[in-house]
Formats: C-alpha cells, sequence, structure tokens
C-alpha cells in the first residue's frame, strides 16, 4: 500500500512537470501568436494611411488573405460612410490628439457584407512630433450594435408611445372645447397633421338625403357626397380625385375601414388620375382614417405622407402591414375621438340653429303682423326670407286674373339679375314654374333636397332660363302651397345654394311654419284690399267732384281717410255756387268711422243739396235737418257747419250744429270766427245761432274737420291752436301750397279719423 501511493505521486509530480514545460513554451512563443490569432485585428499603417502589417484575425473577418490587405489604405476598407468619418474626423483627430478610443466604424468584407467595428488607434512620432506609424485594434461589434440598436428603437417606442399619450390628451382637451362641426375639424387636421408629421392632413364629411317629413315630396336625386369641412396641406386637384373615386360608393368605402393608399401599379391601373394626383402632390402614401361614432360613418380623416425617414409611419411595404400596432391604434383613436366630437358639435349647432329658427318665427309674426297690405306682406316676407333663411326668394300669388309671380329675390345684390331673369318669364305670361305649380296641385310641400342639372333641365322651359338656374347653384328646393280658410293664395319657393348647402328637415318645417304665417297674413290683407277698394268705390260715389271754378274766389280741397279701419268715413264737404253770385259752403262730420257713417253721411250731403234750392240762410238749413232727422231715419248723428258768401261784398253769414269754428287768415294772421254752435244733428232740436260778417279781399277762409286738430295724446283746443299756429307760418301760400302744408305738418302717416280739409281764398 505504501508503494502503490508512492508510485502515484511520482506519476503526478511527473505530469506537472510536463504541463508547465509547455506553458513556458507558450509564454516564450505569446508575442508572435497573440498577435496573429487575437481576438481582435491588429493592424499598422503609415502616416498616410497605407497599411503595412496586419494580423490573420484581420484577415479572416475580411475574407481577404493578408497580400490583398497589405499596400492598401484603412479608409479603403471601410464603407462609403465610414470613409466619410475617416476624412472628417479619425484622422484629423489621430493627428491632433495622438489617439482616439472606440470610434464606431462599418468595415467591407471580400463579399461586400458590413463588419461593424470599434477602432482604437494611436500615431507613434519620432522626438521631433513628426508621424512615423499608426497602430490600430479593431473589435468586432455586431452584438454590440445590435445591443445598442434594440436601445436605441425601444427608446424611440417609448419616446412615440408618449407623443400619442400626449396626442390623444391633447385631442381630448380641446375638442371638449370644441362646439361646432369647423373647431372639430380645425382640431382634429391639426392635431393628426402634428402628431403623425404628415405633409397634409384633411377631414371629409358625408352628406346623405335627409328624413323625409311625412306629407311632403321629394326629389328622387337626393344622393350622399363628401364635403371638405377642414384641408390643409392637401392640394384640392387631390381632394377632387377621391371625390370621384367614392362617387356613389361612399358607405362601401367607409365599411373598408382604415387603409394606405400607394401610388403603385394597381392603383395606376385601377385609379390613374388618383395615382397621378398623389405622385404630383409628393406623397408616397395616403392614410385613409374613418371617422365614427357607435355604428355611424361620418366622414373620413386623409392623412398624405412623404418619403421622409422621419415619418411616423413607416410604409417601405405599405401594401403588407406597413402600420404599426401602435400607428394603428393611435388613428383609430383619433377617428373615434373625431366622430363623437362631431356628433357633439352637430347636436350643439341643432341647438342653436333651432334657437334661431323660433327665434325667426317669432320676428317673422311680429313684422308681418304690422303688414299693411299685400304688396307690404310680400315685401317683408322677402327681406324675412333672404339671407336669412335661404339665398333665393320666390313668391307666386293666385289672383282673380290667375297665377301671378309677385316676389323674386336673392340675397346677394350681385346676382339678383339671375332671379330677375325668373321673374321676368314668370306669370302671367306663362304658366307658373315646375316647383310651384306641383305645390298648388297636390296641396302639399315640394322638396327637392339636391337637384342635379338633368332634373333642372327638365323643368325649366327654355335655354336662357335654364342658364340662370344653372348660375345660382342651386342645392336645395322647397315649395310650400299657401293656403288660409281652404283657399289656396299661392305658393312660397326657397332655395339654397352650394354654398349654404342643403335644406334639413328642420329647415323645411319652418318654411311651413313660415308659409302658414304667410298665409294668414295674406288673407287678412287681400280682405283688407277688397274693403279698400269697395270704400273708394263708395266714397267717389258719395264725395261731390272737384269742386267747381268760381269766379273771384280760389277753392282748395282736402280729404284723407284714416289709416285704420276701412277707407270711408262720415266726413264731407261740399261747395256749390247759388244765384246772385253767392257761394254755399258746407262742411261735416257723421259720428263713427264705417260704411254706415258713410252712408248716413251720403244721406245728409244729399238732403243738403236738396234744402240748397231754396237758398235758405245757414240757421234755417240746420233747423230744417234737425227737424227732418227723424223721418230721415238717419242712424248716427253728425257736426256740420254751413255758409254763405256773397261774392262781391265778401259778406258772410255762418252757423255750426256742434262743429269747430271756420279759421280766418287775414294779412298774415289767423283767428277762429266767434261762432256760437248750436246742438249736433240728431240731438233734440234747438235754435241755431248765425255768426255775419267780412271776408276781406285776399283772405282765406278755413274749414276743416276735427280729424284735423284731434289726437289721443291732447284735447281740441291744444289742437286748434296748433292749426292756427299753423297757418299763420303759412299765410302767404296760395289755397293748395297752405292745404298741402296743413295736411303735412297736423296729419302725420298714421290717422285715426278721417280728415276733410276746405280753403277758400277771395280774390283781392
Amino acid at each position: 500500500m505504501v508503494v502503490r501511493a508512492s508510485r502515484t505521486a511520482d506519476s503526478e509530480r511527473r505530469r506537472g512537470d510536463g504541463d508547465r514545460a509547455r506553458l513556458d513554451q507558450l509564454l516564450e512563443d505569446d508575442p508572435a501568436d497573440l498577435y496573429e490569432n487575437a481576438p481582435c485585428g491588429y493592424l499598422s499603417t503609415l502616416p498616410d494611411g497605407t497599411i503595412v502589417k496586419v494580423n490573420r484575425t484581420l484577415c479572416t473577418w475580411l475574407g481577404r488573405p493578408a497580400d490583398g490587405v497589405l499596400r492598401t489604405r484603412l479608409r479603403d476598407l471601410l464603407s462609403v460612410g465610414g470613409q466619410v468619418f475617416h476624412d472628417t474626423h479619425l484622422a484629423p483627430l489621430l493627428r491632433m490628439q495622438g489617439a482616439v478610443r472606440e470610434v464606431a466604424l462599418d468595415v467591407v468584407r471580400e463579399d461586400g457584407s458590413v463588419l461593424p467595428c470599434l477602432v482604437n488607434a494611436v500615431e507613434l512620432r519620432d522626438p521631433e512630433g513628426r508621424p512615423l506609424m499608426v497602430r490600430a485594434t479593431l473589435f468586432e461589434a455586431t452584438a454590440r450594435r445590435r445591443y445598442e440598436r434594440e436601445i436605441l428603437a425601444a427608446h424611440r417606442a417609448a419616446e412615440l408611445s408618449e407623443t400619442r399619450s400626449r396626442t390623444l390628451q391633447q385631442v381630448v382637451v380641446e375638442l371638449a372645447g370644441a362646439t361646432s362641426v369647423a373647431d372639430v375639424a380645425s382640431v382634429v387636421v391639426q392635431q393628426a397633421r402634428t402628431a403623425l408629421r404628415s405633409r397634409g392632413a384633411a377631414l371629409l364629411l358625408v352628406t346623405g338625403a335627409p328624413v323625409v317629413p311625412e306629407g311632403s315630396a321629394v326629389g328622387a336625386m337626393s344622393r350622399s357626397e363628401l364635403v371638405v369641412a377642414r384641408c390643409d396641406g392637401l392640394p384640392a386637384a387631390l381632394l377632387d380625385q377621391l371625390a370621384t373615386a367614392a362617387d356613389g360608393r361612399i358607405a362601401l368605402e367607409l365599411a373598408e375601414g382604415l387603409r394606405v393608399v400607394v401610388p403603385d401599379e394597381r392603383l395606376h391601373g385601377r385609379r390613374p388620375e388618383l395615382a397621378t394626383a398623389l405622385e404630383e402632390a409628393g406623397l408616397h402614401a395616403l392614410a385613409v382614417v374613418p371617422v365614427s361614432a357607435d355604428v355611424r360613418r361620418l366622414g373620413v380623416l386623409l392623412l398624405g405622407l412623404g418619403s421622409s425617414d422621419d415619418d411616423l409611419i413607416d410604409l417601405d411595404e405599405p401594401r403588407s402591414g406597413a402600420l404599426s400596432d401602435g400607428d394603428v391604434d393611435l388613428l383609430w383613436t383619433l377617428g373615434r375621438q373625431a366622430g363623437q366630437a362631431l356628433e357633439r358639435a352637430r347636436l350643439h349647432e341643432e341647438t342653436t340653429r333651432q334657437a334661431a329658427r323660433s327665434a325667426f318665427l317669432l320676428d317673422a309674426a311680429r313684422l308681418m303682423a304690422g303688414a299693411a297690405g299685400v304688396g307690404e306682406t310680400v315685401d317683408r316676407l322677402a327681406e324675412l326670407a333672404v339671407p336669412r333663411l335661404a339665398d333665393v326668394c320666390m313668391l307666386d300669388l293666385v289672383t282673380e286674373h290667375g297665377a301671378r309671380r309677385v316676389v323674386a329675390r336673392h340675397g346677394d345684390p350681385a346676382r339678383q339679375h339671375l332671379v330677375d331673369t325668373l321673374l321676368e318669364w314668370a306669370p302671367p305670361a306663362r304658366e307658373l314654374p315646375h316647383p310651384a305649380r306641383r305645390a298648388l296641385a297636390e296641396g302639399r310641400t315640394q322638396w327637392f333636397s339636391a337637384p342635379d342639372d338633368a332634373w333642372l333641365a327638365s323643368v325649366v322651359r327654355d335655354p336662357r332660363e335654364l342658364a340662370a338656374v344653372r348660375a345660382l347653384e342651386l342645392a336645395s328646393i322647397v315649395s310650400v302651397p299657401l293656403i288660409a280658410d281652404g283657399r289656396s293664395l299661392g305658393a312660397l319657393t326657397l332655395s339654397t345654394d352650394r354654398h349654404r348647402g342643403s335644406f334639413t328637415a328642420a329647415d323645411v318645417e319652418v318654411v311651413e311654419q313660415l308659409a302658414h304665417q304667410v298665409s294668414l297674413v295674406l288673407s287678412k290683407a287681400q280682405r283688407y284690399e277688397l274693403e279698400s277698394r269697395t270704400s273708394h268705390t263708395l266714397q267717389a260715389t258719395l264725395l261731390p267732384p272737384h269742386p267747381p271754378a268760381v269766379p273771384g274766389m280760389t277753392v282748395a280741397v282736402r280729404y284723407l281717410a284714416a289709416t285704420s279701419g276701412v277707407e270711408i268715413g262720415g266726413d264731407f264737404y261740399d261747395v256749390a255756387t247759388l244765384p246772385g253770385e253767392h257761394v254755399a259752403i258746407a262742411v261735416g262730420d257723421v259720428v263713427g268711422h264705417d260704411i254706415t257713417a258713410a252712408a248716413t253721411m251720403g244721406q245728409l250731403r244729399s238732403v243738403y243739396r236738396a234744402l240748397l234750392v231754396e237758398a235758405p240762410a245757414p240757421s234755417a238749413v240746420i233747423e230744417r235737418l234737425q227737424a227732418s232727422w227723424p223721418l230721415l231715419g238717419l242712424q248716427r248723428m253728425a257736426t256740420a257747419l254751413f255758409a254763405t258768401l256773397d261774392l262781391p261784398t265778401g259778406l258772410l253769414h255762418v252757423a255750426s250744429a256742434g262743429h269747430p269754428p271756420p279759421l280766418l287768415i287775414v294779412d298774415g294772421r289767423a283767428e277762429y270766427l266767434p261762432v256760437t254752435p248750436s246742438r249736433m244733428l240728431g240731438a233734440p232740436p234747438a235754435p241755431a245761432v248765425e255768426w255775419s260778417g267780412v271776408v276781406p279781399a285776399g283772405a282765406t277762409l278755413l274749414l276743416f274737420t276735427d280729424g284735423l286738430v284731434e289726437s289721443r295724446t291732447s284735447d281740441l283746443d291744444a289742437g286748434l291752436a296748433r292749426l292756427r299756429a299753423a297757418a299763420e307760418r303759412w299765410a302767404a301760400a296760395g289755397a293748395d301750397e297752405l292745404c298741402d302744408r296743413l295736411l303735412a305738418e297736423l296729419a302725420g302717416p298714421h290717422r285715426a279719423d278721417d280728415i276733410a280739409l276746405l280753403a277758400l281764398t277771395r280774390d283781392a
């Protein structure tokens, strides 16, 4: 046992001596072996960069023998970018510092592949500082470069994720404050373009056929179309090509979801115009993002992407999944946020529009209620309708002579000549245009939400009218019949142009309510005008004709009807010549302002004329009328003033039955004659008091009814004083001018009572 153990120890000792010897041998050979087979590349170059020594490791990496590397220059082994960096940085730094550390350069192998390396180099110099040689080591850095790129990619992904989060937060904040579709479009386009660094962006909204209310008629040409809500950086030609490409199939286009359109061979074959537009805009792709709210497709967000390497969305292979998951999530979220904001904005705008419609109808009711006749009613209607409700207003009325177009108004004065053309060719020269004719025939609203050119050509009557209609650029037409008390009064036709957009269902309802108001006011105005024409005819029959020429005297008469009620009342006047160069004068006022008062006035004037056959004195006229009042069966009381004037002498006799006294103007002074009034005609009889005096030559005698001097704001005495002052101001005027001046100053535009005024000037 002792012998065996001793042998084992000897064996181990001999083996250890052998290993030590081999290690010593390796250490003796180490400098050369370490240089040739080192885990890094070694090379030495002359100061001009010519390689004069290289180790086996570097030759293996390069795939070249040592002879293929020696006598070449270091920069010739580098990639293009490495050569630029060698010339601009590495060589100058070596010359300046004498050494460089861990410079990243890409070495090109024999097969053309690239080997990432880290280079350390030192420059050897003589005692005078002149460069002698450069020694460099190259460490293979493929794994390190990969690691660094992964870290950089992760860092960039984190930055992009943070950028997306900030973008979405900013979008949510700004959309929360957007109250209109225009505001929403501005936020979405600007934020999307900034976040994705796109060359341009646009928001296109879908418009479609509105819901037709029950009982209305709508044209069959309604269709969906894309309308640009906001565009920033995308050319109009590209948007036009997109709209053309989606024409008639917008719903199908939107249903395809988020897509990227690339101007490749396939697109050139299917849509060459669109592909050309993309290329001319400098875009290598176009992202199409659906804008939706719940299941409703509201439009698309377009993002034009160029070929910049800094684009957030990498579209090197756009047709094979070019969008990253983060990009897709960002775009989908933007589309949904935009859709929800659009819904809120449209609801807000619709609420605002509804309030405006209600205010419009209230304004219409107030304005229309103040119209005095048919002409004023239609003028106010035109002022209301354009431009607040529509761009074009047409009104056709049914008269006793047939339909007649009475209004053709455009909200833009510069385009009024276009609708004047439609007025020129309208009834009564020709039949009603299509929408109004159909509305009257069917007795219901006709709503054409999107009239196209083919439809317009089918309903107009000649090329000139078609040219005018085309120039109006109509977007929609509504024609509503005007009906009151079961009677058709006409048709109201309103139109919008492409700048305003089409009528909505709510707009049509407002037009129908406006038409109802117009119908009531027109019916009332037509009745008023009928009564007015009747009263004018009756007035012309009852009132005497213009006074005859009276030698030695100038006579002027005026009669103004009240501005409320029928245009006829109980006021009357009369001037008649009597034998012996005498003139009989009368003025009176029957109580009331209606047909009964007018009839009473006519009877009273006829009886008065009959009494003049006997040439009674003025007081006798009053007494006879008082006595015969019950026999005549007159239903109203009346005031009256009767006078006779002897033209050669100027002797005047006057008697009053409760009537204001006459005013005498002499030499610029005006005085009321001191006539004592007796009781009104129709009151219990009482003796009449007669006043006599002289009207000097050149003097003017004024007789009037109380409508000239009475008002609701002042008493009779104040009115008489105003008349006296006015008469003195215009005393020098002739009889006709005096009447006009007095009426202009005292009557005013609104009169509660009729006015009869006589001015008689005795020639000098």
